[in-house]
C-alpha cells in the first residue's frame, strides 16, 4: 500500500483490476507475503500497472491479456507469462488467443522465445484443466 494514511484512489482501482485479472487467492498470497523490502514494489505495480495500464477502458481486458503474454514471451518471462495465462480464465482470451500471439512472437522476437514460450503456455493450460486425459488430447 502507498505511503501514507490512505490508498490512493490509482491504488484502490489498481488492487480491484489486480483481483479480477489475477484472482482473489493469488493477489491476497501477494499481499500476505509482501515485506518492507518489497512492500513498495507491489505498491508500484499495483498503482501503475494495474491502476494506470490495465485499469484503462479502451482495450478490453481480453486484448490487454493477449498482448502481454507475447512481450512477456517475447522477453523470457516465462513465469510472469505462465500466471498471465492462467489469468485468462478471468479475462476471457481464449487458447486461440494465447497461440495466435505466441505466433507474432515466433515472427518479431524470434523462435526460439516462442518455443519456449509455447511449452510454458500448453503446461500452464493443461494445468488449468487439472491435467484431465481429454483435455491433454485437446491441447
Amino acid at each position: 500500500m502507498p505511503t501514507g494514511d490512505e490508498p490512493s484512489e490509482r491504488y484502490r482501482q489498481g488492487l480491484a483490476t489486480r483481483r479480477t485479472v489475477l484472482g482473489e487467492a493469488h493477489v491476497e498470497r501477494a499481499l500476505a507475503n509482501q515485506s518492507g523490502f518489497d512492500g513498495p514494489f507491489q505498491s508500484l505495480i499495483t498503482e501503475a500497472a494495474w491502476g494506470h495500464v490495465w485499469s484503462r477502458e479502451t482495450w478490453t481486458k481480453r486484448e490487454r491479456s493477449m498482448v502481454t503474454i507475447a512481450l512477456l514471451a517475447a522477453l523470457g518471462h516465462y513465469e510472469e507469462m505462465a500466471m498471465h495465462v492462467r489469468a485468462t480464465a478471468r479475462t476471457g482470451a481464449t487458447m486461440d488467443d494465447i497461440r495466435e500471439a505466441l505466433l507474432h512472437v515466433a515472427i518479431y522476437a524470434g523462435v526460439p522465445a516462442a518455443n519456449q514460450a509455447i511449452k510454458v503456455a500448453r503446461e500452464a493450460l493443461v494445468g488449468m484443466k487439472g491435467e484431465e486425459e481429454d483435455g491433454q488430447a485437446a491441447l
